[in-house]
C-alpha cells in the first residue's frame, strides 16, 4: 500500500468512526483534528486517541486498556495483535470507558 493509498483508507475510517460515534447517543466528547487525529472524550474524563501513524501504514489507539495497532488486510483494518477488526475493538474499548455499551459498527 502506498502513502496515497494509506491515506484514503484511513480518512474512510476515521469519518466512518466518527459518524459511528455520532449516531451511538453516548454521552462523550470527540473531534477529528488536523493530521487525523481522533480524540473522544468520555464523561468521567478518560480519553481514546486514534490517529494514522503514515510510516507504519497503520492507525493506532490508546485507551485505559492500553494501545492498540491495527494494519489494512485488503478490506479491514485488524489489530496486529489479536486480529479484532478495527470497530469491533474500538466499541469494546469505548463501551469499557463509557460504562454502557458503545456499538460503532
Amino acid at each position: 500500500m502506498d502513502d496515497k493509498d494509506f491515506n484514503q483508507q484511513a480518512d474512510v475510517m476515521l469519518a466512518r468512526i466518527e459518524a459511528a460515534l455520532e449516531a451511538s447517543g453516548v454521552d462523550m466528547d470527540f473531534e477529528l483534528g488536523a493530521g487525523g487525529v481522533l480524540e473522544i472524550e468520555f464523561a468521567d474524563g478518560s480519553k481514546i486517541v486514534v490517529n494514522r501513524h503514515g510510516v507504519a501504514k497503520e492507525i493506532w489507539v490508546a485507551a485505559r486498556a492500553g494501545g492498540f495497532h491495527f494494519r489494512w488486510d485488503g478490506s479491514v483494518w485488524r489489530d496486529t495483535r489479536d486480529n479484532a477488526e478495527l470497530l469491533v475493538k474500538l466499541s469494546q474499548l469505548a463501551s469499557q470507558q463509557a460504562g454502557e455499551p458503545v456499538n460503532l459498527c
